[in-house]
Order: structure tokens, then C-alpha cells, then sequence
């Protein structure tokens, strides 16, 4: 499969490589048996809740399950990026459409369930690696998609990464983006890290978000829409609601 290369000031295009970047940071790529045929771009610092996702994955995993209905049309052999890709429930989806389709996690057993539903796909590239500091070249992707990634991310990695995909994006491209909102029921629940942002369960951090927010987050992109999609969900005999806003914005 034909893939954005890693930028050369970044890493390599080897498996297990370890990630090399002009800055003294710890870059990891060491392999292990049970994950012989991921490739790993891990950054290894500053990862506030890495752990909790991956006892997660571990002991829970397939974590993210259903039909996936709402992607959007997009051109045959469209080069995509999904960030945070989890188990794979819309990495499947998105390979089925035709897209040329390389999605990154953080979590290499979470990389490991992609990989088992993807199979030999080959539309389908999955990598460890992190969200922030992503390794491809500028200009890299027709579309991206960040779909209930950034907002478990705080503050100064928020600000980050938005600087990122503006980079990766190429002229043209789009960001799809979806995270809860501060209407949804789980707003205020758990520990408050930081405004609006709360740790709850195994240690994993959620930041709702207001519209108003999202706007000014990707404020040197271009809005295209943004919206607030709200669904009701059972819980112990009570109806709640779930509430995320979605927004698309091109460079």
C-alpha cells in the first residue's frame, strides 16, 4: 500500500523503527511478539492517561461497537487519516468506502483489535502512534478525521495538535471533527483536571466542549459547519442524553 512516508525530521520508514526527532525526547519503537506486524511511531513522554487506555483495551476490548452511518462522501482512493482509531469499528467503515485509509492510536492493543478486523486489507495501514506529533510530511491528507480523540486530550495538547493538521492537511483538505459537548449527561462527572475537563473510571480524561470553543480551536482553519447531535441513551432504567458537536473545517 502506497502511504504518507514519515517526515525525515521525524522517523524513518522501517517497522519498529524508534521515532527520531531533532528535540531530547524518548522515542520508543521496541516490538513485542503478541504486536509483530504493527508498525510503532510512539512519542513516550507526557501521555497523561496511556496507561488507562490500555489496561482498557486489554481487559475490556472491543470497546467501540455498531454500525457506522454517517460518513461522508468522499472520492474514491481519497487519502485519509483517522486519529485515534481504537478497535477499528470506523477504520472498517471507512476502508469499505474505497479510501486510501491510515489511522494511528496511541494504544498498541487497541492497534492490535484494528488490525484483526482490517485484516489484509490493502486500503487499510495502522500504526502506533501519537495524535500530537503525528509522522507524516506536511501536506499529507486529502481528509482527516478526529472523531472523540482531542477531547481527551488537555489543554496544551488540544493547542497542539490542531497546529499539526493544519500542516498535514493538504491545500483543500478537510477535518472532520466530533466530541462531546457540555450538554452531554457526563458533563461534570469525576474529577475536574481542568476547566471543563474530567477524569473518570480507570483514569481516562474527557473535555466537553462548547461550539464557541471548537471554533476558536481550529480558528486558522476554515469553518465549513458545526452542529450539536444529540441521541437519548438508557442507563439503569433512565433515559439520558448523549450530546457531541460535529464540525468540518478546510485548509
Amino acid at each position: 500500500m502506497d502511504f504518507p512516508e514519515p517526515d525525515p525530521l521525524v522517523g524513518e520508514s522501517k517497522d519498529f523503527f524508534p521515532l527520531r526527532r531533532k528535540i531530547p525526547d524518548t522515542f520508543s519503537g521496541e516490538p513485542n511478539e503478541a504486536d509483530e506486524n504493527i508498525t510503532i511511531w510512539r512519542l513516550v513522554t507526557v501521555l497523561p492517561d496511556w496507561g488507562a487506555w490500555e489496561e482498557d483495551y486489554t481487559h475490556r476490548g472491543m470497546l467501540w461497537r455498531g454500525l457506522i452511518h454517517n460518513l461522508p462522501d468522499l472520492p474514491l482512493r481519497s487519502r485519509v487519516l483517522e486519529l485515534g482509531c481504537g478497535n477499528g469499528k470506523t477504520l472498517f467503515a471507512m476502508i469499505q468506502r474505497g479510501w486510501d485509509v491510515t489511522a494511528i492510536d496511541f494504544a498498541s492493543r487497541a492497534v492490535t483489535l484494528s488490525r484483526g478486523i482490517v485484516g489484509g486489507a490493502s486500503d487499510g495501514h495502522v500504526m502506533v502512534a501519537d495524535a500530537r506529533c503525528p509522522p507524516f510530511k506536511n501536506n499529507s491528507f486529502d481528509v482527516v478525521f478526529a472523531l472523540h480523540v482531542i477531547g481527551h486530550m488537555n489543554e496544551p495538547e488540544r493547542e497542539q495538535i490542531t497546529s499539526t493538521l493544519q500542516h498535514i492537511l493538504k491545500p483543500g483538505g478537510i477535518l472532520f471533527f466530533s466530541d462531546f459537548s457540555t450538554d452531554d449527561f457526563r458533563f461534570g462527572k469525576g474529577n475536574e483536571t481542568e476547566t471543563a475537563t474530567f477524569r473518570r473510571g480507570p483514569g481516562i480524561i474527557t473535555h466537553y466542549f462548547t461550539q464557541e470553543e471548537v471554533i476558536d480551536l481550529f480558528s486558522k482553519l476554515t469553518l465549513g459547519s458545526i452542529s450539536v447531535h444529540q441521541w437519548p441513551m438508557r442507563v439503569l432504567g433512565s433515559t439520558l442524553v448523549r450530546s457531541e458537536i460535529q464540525a468540518t473545517f478546510t485548509r
